[in-house]
Formats: structure tokens, sequence, C-alpha cells
């Protein structure tokens, strides 16, 4: 596979611990020359600084409980994770409520998973309050969702505080039928390589979309009245059944698997590159990962092997959630993740 640089990423640099061996967790990984700089974040920060010694604990714990009633908890953490760290930061902006907040966003349509921060929220505050920020709930809630997923239980740094405001205008998430290359121009302007890209995108293992967008690889890819010519044919008929034409306004938005076959089971596996090679992925920006020379190689990689895979996600996805944290005295610790406190 493509490696970041060919780097052996064998340690971690955690401020407050020194040195730990993130491959005793993680077993081998290769990773990028480009590592974002060490901040302030810590590993087992409210332990650490004996505030809420048992905090991942409790986040855990809650997310057992939800999602051995609702697998499908585990894709909207996620999704909300990245929608939440790509536009200001990991800083739980996404979870603020008003007529412009990030959450009104047109890309961020369908998203959900709030009232599951808010039950774990009110657990932490009745355990431990004003000290455990919503910031940092939703990165250990994601992280704990995707290992009962089938995910690496990877470490998450902690540590991160609250933004105090959220506004739609903000929000630049990109369309999912950009091409690869207008993608990893994204992914690298959040500090993020094209392996980081690729990976982060077997997300796509898991969840649902509207049909709204990709209607048109199935009816008019490009302006061209024809479907997109690099989806297999009989999996063009396939999704035409399940998305029809967009004709009528207030027409229906029905949601498709992600992941066609393998969507129903809630489970983070390599199926997502499998599908990308027979030319059956669902979204453009997926297809579009077999057009470059390093995505196609890593969507090969990672097809062939599961673990490779798993253990480049628990390294991409500890990068994302690094992205423009807000420590020490930035922002605010919310005593409820929907509203700012009151000064």
């Amino acid at each position: 596979m493509m490696m970041r640089s060919q780097i052996s990423f064998v340690f971690l640099v955690l401020p407050c611990l020194g040195l730990v061996a993130l491959s005793l967790c993680l077993g081998f990984v290769s990773a990028a020359s480009s590592l974002p700089q060490p901040n302030k974040l810590t590993w087992h920060y409210y332990k650490v600084h004996n505030t809420c010694d048992e905090a991942e604990i409790y986040v855990r714990h809650q997310v057992q409980l939800l999602w051995n009633k609702d697998k499908t908890i585990t894709p909207k953490l996620l999704r909300l994770l990245y929608s939440d760290c790509f536009v200001t930061g990991c800083d739980a902006s996404v979870l603020l409520d008003g007529p412009n907040s990030e959450k009104t966003a047109p890309q961020n349509y369908g998203l959900g998973g709030f009232v599951f921060i808010d039950k774990v929220k009110s657990v932490l505050e009745q355990r431990c309050p004003g000290v455990v920020s919503c910031a940092d709930i939703l990165n250990l809630a994601a992280r704990d969702a995707l290992h009962l997923a089938g995910a690496p239980s990877y470490p998450v740094l902690t540590g991160r505080r609250d933004g105090l405001t959220s506004s739609k205008s903000s929000v630049d998430l990109p369309s999912p039928s950009i091409s690869w290359q207008a993608a990893l121009t994204y992914f690298k302007s959040r500090g993020l390589d094209v392996l980081d890209m690729a990976t982060l995108l077997g997300a796509h293992s898991m969840g649902k979309t509207h049909c709204r967008y990709i209607v048109d690889r199935l009816y008019n890819f490009n302006n061209t009245g024809k479907p997109d010519p690099s989806m297999e044919r009989s999996f063009i008929s396939d999704m035409r059944r399940l998305c029809p034409p967009r004709t009528k306004k207030g027409q229906s938005d029905p949601l498709v698997y992600l992941n066609p076959g393998f969507g129903a089971n809630h489970t983070f596996t390599e199926s997502y590159y499998s599908r990308i090679l027979s030319h059956k992925a669902v979204l453009g920006i997926d297809q579009q990962l077999l057009y470059g020379d390093d995505t196609k190689e890593i969507t090969k990689e990672f097809a062939a092997g599961f673990e490779d895979f798993r253990k480049s996600f628990a390294l991409s996805i500890n990068r994302m959630g690094a992205y423009q944290v807000l420590t020490g005295n930035q922002g605010e610790i919310r005593k409820n993740c929907r509203i700012p406190n009151k000064k």
C-alpha cells in the first residue's frame, strides 16, 4: 500500500505523558510525514487531572446501552463527528441549536445523533458537573460506537473545550459528487493527506444517504442525460428502482444504504472498497477513488486486507479529531451541548 512517506509510526507524542507506544494499541502502522503538531490534548485527560476519573467509562457504558438497541448510532455519530471537525475544528459547534446554526446548513440535512449526545452529557453532568466537554464526548462516543461495529478501539486524546458560536455560513462541506482531486484539496486544507482521505471515506461502509445525492449519477451525469459511465450497468438498474427521477416539487427523498448488501448489518468492513473496484459505489466521490494513482492503490490494498484498513482508520480519525481543537482557556465546557453557557 502507498503509505505516508513510508515512515514507520511507532510513537505518538502525548504532552503530559511523554512518548507512548501507540503501536501497542493499534499494531504496526505507517504514518504521515505531516502528523499534526502536538497540542494540549492528553491521553486520559480527565483521569490525569483528577477531575472525572471514570469519564471514558461513563461514555462507553452509555454507547453500549444505545448500540444494543439501535446499531445505526455508529454511522450517525461518525457523520456528526466529521461534520463538526471539518468545519471550524473539533469544538462541538455542530451541536449548538439556533435558527442559523451549523446543523441548519443544507450539507447537514439528515444529521442525527444529537439526542444521544444529550443523554451522555446529562449522565456526565450528574457525576462530574461542568467538567467533560461536549467535544470530547462526541469524539469518545464515536470511537466506542465504531469499536462495537468492528473498528479498532483506538486511543482518543482528550482535553478539548467547546466552541461558543455556530454559523450556517461556516459550513463548507463538499458535495459528494466532486472529483477526487477536489476532495483531496479539501482534505489537505484540514491538515490531512491522500491516505487519510481514502481511509476516512471508508466510513461509507455503514450508514445511508438520500437519493438526492445520487440521482445525477443515475439519470443525468454531468448534464448528459445519461447515467455515470463509471457505474456497473446492473447496479444502475438496482439503484434506479430505489431512487426514481426527481421530477416534482415536494417529491419524497428515499434513503438508501451507502454500502448495499452489507449496510443493513451496520458493521465496519472493507466491503466498501470491493464495491469501488466493481464499479458499484453509491456516491460519486467514492467511485472517484479509482481515478487517482495513489487512491486506486490504497483502494486495492484495503479491499484485500481488512487489518490494513482498520489500522489506517485508527490513525486517520485520530488526526481528524485533532483538527483546530480548543484547549486551556479557549472556549468553555458547556453544561448543555445545545446552548452556550450564560455569562
